[in-house]
């Protein structure tokens, strides 16, 4: 298999992304340097914070560019978090920025009278077949820290959450994939969620021998 590139945009705990990667087998590396991004088998954005932060920080990286030129030429990508949130038009935190524009949607606030962030514990519930759902049992749960989500497209909804409202949690559209939670903190669903993403997007064409079962 390929090498898997976690982008390097000094937002969030990257180096736990990597590790589950890692656990999988999966050759992975951590980088900033947008090469790196152009000669990737596939590319992770992960990240936790402030949606304007974090396109800040790719521009000013060099990262945007490079970032958007592979994907376009047929790279596979997986946003995390506040990764999947950038995959979209634009986000209304703090202001009105521009996303990748890699799907159609706006980033909004939780509505008012739920606590936020949204932060523990929720179950997945499939909005449509997809691979990266293969083997997770019945309302398997993941954990997500948020206060923001994507009103999204509905036909790039793979799977919701509830809270309060129904929110996808995952969404894609041919190679571009996007998690709204952590896979990396949610134990064996997580695993096995990352490990369906690899070979969903053809990074990798079997499963990996070590990865939990929920």
């Amino acid at each position: 298999m390929s090498e898997v590139v976690v982008v390097d945009y000094g937002i969030g705990n990257l180096g736990s992304v990597l590790k589950a990667f890692r656990h999988l087998g999966a050759p992975a590396t951590l980088s900033g340097d947008p090469r790196a991004l152009r000669e990737a088998a596939a590319i992770v954005l992960p990240g936790d914070g402030a949606f304007g932060a974090s396109m800040d920080e790719l521009r000013q990286r060099g990262l945007l560019e490079p970032l958007l030129g592979a994907v376009k030429g047929g790279t596979p990508l997986l946003g995390i978090c506040i990764g999947m949130q950038l995959l979209f038009e634009e986000s209304e935190e703090m202001g009105t920025h521009r996303g990748l524009g890699l799907l159609g949607g706006r980033v909004r606030r939780l509505p008012p009278g739920l606590p936020v962030p949204h932060m523990g514990w929720n179950t997945l519930r499939a909005a449509r077949p997809h691979g990266v759902l293969e083997g997770l049992g019945e309302a398997p749960y993941v954990y997500f820290v948020h206060s923001y989500f994507c009103d999204a497209d509905p036909a790039t909804v793979i799977a919701t959450t509830d809270y309060g409202i129904e929110l996808p949690a995952i969404v894609g559209r041919g190679q571009v994939l996007g998690l709204q939670f952590h896979p990396e903190k949610s134990q064996g669903v997580g695993l096995r969620l990352l490990d369906n993403a690899l070979r969903t997007l053809g990074v990798r064409t079997s499963p990996a021998a070590e990865v939990a079962r929920p």
